[in-house]
């Protein structure tokens, strides 16, 4: 993909400026509203990553917070596997959570230091849940996984809150200002009971940005405004180039 790009750059005589996909997640935020400016406090979350990142005034990105072992998106998964519920998980659990109780079972909510992530554990509590458990009927499957469900999007939402509000006398945190600015993105962000969660409980604290399910999972609209980002901080890549998978947010 990447040397077909550029040589149909080549061949129209076009700059070619080569952008990270993750930092994309941040910048299509713009998608829904073209006002956007830094800073901005992004969660990424998608099967691969959970970060959390600063879109910081200089356009660059800092990552703040990332997942210590399995992502997100990746615990949707392997918990939709425990619970006998097709792939990929997260949209499985999604629909059935949406017929249970999110209370039915209080799942421990992942610990790691500082504002980092960690999901392992969890998807450790609803292994033992279901294999001491002789049958499951269909509602209990369905409370299994609102609960688990719950259990993730409020590990997410709690570090979103930590960066912002470290402590009741500082507001905002440092560096945000009175009225700091969310954006979520990735795959994972397409989750309904997340974005539901998400404007509850920051909604009124802060400016929260949630792109329309369609621009949350890998898009080229993203591509092309982080792009256009890219443009304006440091100009088009010389040629030719490879794709780097381990690019992070650079």
């Amino acid at each position: 993909g990447v040397n077909l790009g550029q040589a149909i750059a080549w061949a129209r005589k076009l700059p070619v400026i080569g952008v990270s996909h993750l930092a994309a997640h941040v910048f299509a935020g713009l998608l829904e509203e073209p006002d956007l400016r830094p800073p901005v406090l992004g969660l990424v979350v998608s099967g691969g990553h959970s970060d959390l990142v600063r879109w910081q005034e200089d356009g660059s990105i800092a990552v703040i917070g990332r997942t210590i072992d399995d992502a997100a998106g990746e615990a949707f998964d392997k918990g939709a596997r425990i619970l006998g519920l097709p792939f990929p998980g997260g949209p499985a659990i999604d629909a059935l959570a949406a017929t249970g109780d999110p209370r039915a079972i209080r799942f421990p909510r992942p610990r790691a230091p500082g504002l980092d992530f960690s999901f392992s554990g969890v998807k450790t509590a609803l292994l033992y849940e279901v294999r001491k458990r002789k049958s499951i009927s269909d509602q209990a499957r369905a409370d299994l996984a609102a609960s688990y469900q719950e259990a993730i999007v409020d590990a997410l939402l709690q570090r979103v809150e930590g960066a912002l509000f470290p402590s009741p006398a500082r507001g905002g945190g440092p560096g945000w200002g009175p009225a700091p600015t969310i954006v979520l993105g990735g795959g994972v962000a397409r989750n309904r009971r997340l974005r539901e969660a998400a404007r509850a409980r920051l909604g009124k604290a802060a400016h929260l940005v949630i792109p329309a399910p369609e621009l949350c999972t890998d898009n080229a609209a993203m591509i092309g405004v982080a792009a256009l980002i890219e443009w304006d901080r440091r100009g088009p890549d010389p040629t030719p180039f490879d794709a780097d998978p381990s690019l992070g947010f650079a």
